[in-house]
């Protein structure tokens, strides 16, 4: 029978010597220790309480703690499988409990040991959908990483929620008359590593690891599939199918652009299992949007326009929608009217759209940057009248209007100072010398303080801070779908 101390040690050793691989490569100048926690944005919470749950794949949260902690904080960190355990090898807590025992399990630590924040990545996965309701019992407050809205180049850190579980306003007017850093203040972006490859060797070790040891978490349960085959079928066929596009749509961007320019609409997808399609919109599957998109282009475009379909590049390896385009394009009439494309250059497909159609997809945002309208089919943070079309699909296609340019600088303006963070979660930027290398908004943390302890004191002397809340206090664990009707009418 296999030794479980042996084996969870050797586990702690593999992934201390895997974190020190991901040091070496690619290799780096020797960053020099951090002396002025002050300099830092992350000094807001310093002398804080903080408790990471899961992170991305890979080794930002135990870099994430590092930084932390030179900032002053005191840092937890809650491992729930073999992978978290890879990434974050020393100094955690295991949860081997069921979903169901997880919110109590949560509620009792929280209680315990009074922390002032609790970070993640991804409010929608299983054992994060829960973690807002819990914590309006103790008053600390929550931290969500997400991928950036502002992309390639930012990662979101935000307060409460992301995308359509925001707090951030969505009038105009606040933007407009919002404080501001003055433009001096704002650091100049640097450009953020590609993560194709440090995607791919985190994605199959966390998915290698995990089936390995999948006995010393047995009770795990992931949000997606997570079979270690599957996830390198997925990665190597991704790089062949992106050589393949590469290859064969290398002559149809300058041809669409001199022939086409503003006489196309841009399409772009996004990945088939992603929370933006899943939790915060009215589409079951990809599919379901194209049928929307193409039926109302057919009935009210104009004949001479085209409709450019681009597939996410993060979703190359799992789908491919030429199947069903061929059938919706036969339905609607659209023969010759629709591209479906791969690997075309997106800045220079928006400079040259005459519009945007997305779900809620971060492109939309990209799209505005160039001063191409969008319209959204969900309601993603930057779905404000003046940055997006208020009137409908089908009008769009005839009349899809102007972006509000001032109101855009403004807005990039805010989320640069309250949510996004200069870099990568897969790899360091050059130049910087903090252990994630990530280059943080201003204005993070500033929201905590004095109030939230209060908040959580009397919280806990109402209902004392051993006892066992009903189960139905909680709630289930809820489903995806019923999660986000909740958050919403909450």
């Amino acid at each position: 029978m296999a030794n479980p101390g042996y084996n969870s040690a050797f586990l702690r050793l593999s992934g201390v010597y895997f974190l020190k691989i991901c040091r070496g490569f690619p290799r780096q100048a020797r960053r020099p220790p951090i002396t002025n926690a002050g300099d830092l944005v992350l000094s807001n919470f310093a002398n804080k309480r903080v408790l990471l749950l899961q992170g991305p794949m890979g080794p930002f949260f135990w870099r994430l703690r590092k930084d932390l902690e030179a900032a002053g904080a005191h840092v937890d960190k809650i491992n729930f499988c073999a992978g978290d355990q890879l990434f974050y090898p020393r100094d955690a807590l295991r949860f081997r409990g069921t979903l169901e025992e997880w919110p109590q399990f949560l509620f009792n630590r929280l209680s315990a040991e009074h922390y002032d924040a609790v970070m993640l990545f991804g409010d929608c996965r299983l054992y994060h959908r829960v973690v807002p309701h819990v914590l309006a019992y103790v008053g600390a407050r929550l931290y969500v990483f997400e991928e950036g809205y502002l992309r390639p180049d930012f990662i979101t850190i935000e307060p409460d929620g992301v995308n359509d579980f925001s707090t951030m306003p969505r009038d105009p007017a606040f933007y407009r008359h919002a404080a501001l850093p003055p433009e001096t203040q704002l650091p100049e972006t640097k450009k953020a590593p590609h993560p194709f490859f440090w995607s791919a060797v985190y994605a199959i070790a966390f998915a290698i690891v995990n089936s390995a040891f999948a006995w010393t978490f047995p009770r795990y349960q992931h949000h997606r599939p997570l079979n270690p085959i599957y996830q390198g079928f997925v990665w190597i066929r991704s790089a062949l199918r992106k050589t393949w596009f590469g290859l064969r749509e290398r002559k149809l961007l300058p041809r669409l652009v001199a022939t086409q320019s503003r006489r196309y609409f841009l399409v772009p997808l996004q990945v088939y299992y992603d929370s933006q399609v899943v939790v915060h919109s009215d589409f079951t599957a990809i599919p379901d949007f194209l049928d929307q998109v193409l039926g109302s282009f057919s009935q009210y475009a104009d004949p001479n326009d085209l409709l450019v379909v681009k597939h996410h590049p993060a979703d190359r390896g799992h789908t491919c929608y030429r199947a069903a385009l061929k059938r919706l394009s036969h339905r609607h009439g659209l023969v010759g009217r629709v591209l479906y494309v791969h690997d075309l250059h997106l800045p220079t497909l928006l400079d040259h759209a005459r519009g945007t159609v997305v779900i809620n997809s971060t492109v939309g945002l990209s799209s505005i940057l160039h001063q191409t309208p969008v319209v959204t089919l969900g309601n993603p943070v930057y779905n404000i009248p003046g940055l997006t079309y208020q009137g409908g699909l089908d009008h769009f296609w005839r009349d899809p209007g102007a972006v509000d340019s001032a109101l855009f600088k403004r807005y990039r303006a805010w989320l640069i100072a309250h949510n996004q963070a200069n870099g990568s979660f897969h790899q360091r930027l050059a130049g910087e010398t903090s252990h994630t290398g990530i280059v943080w908004p201003a204005w993070l943390g500033t929201a905590m303080g004095e109030p939230l302890r209060a908040k959580t004191k009397r919280r806990l002397a109402s209902i004392g801070p051993h006892a066992p809340l009903p189960a139905n206090d909680f709630g289930p664990v809820l489903a995806p779908e019923t999660a986000g009707q909740a958050r919403k009418a909450g």
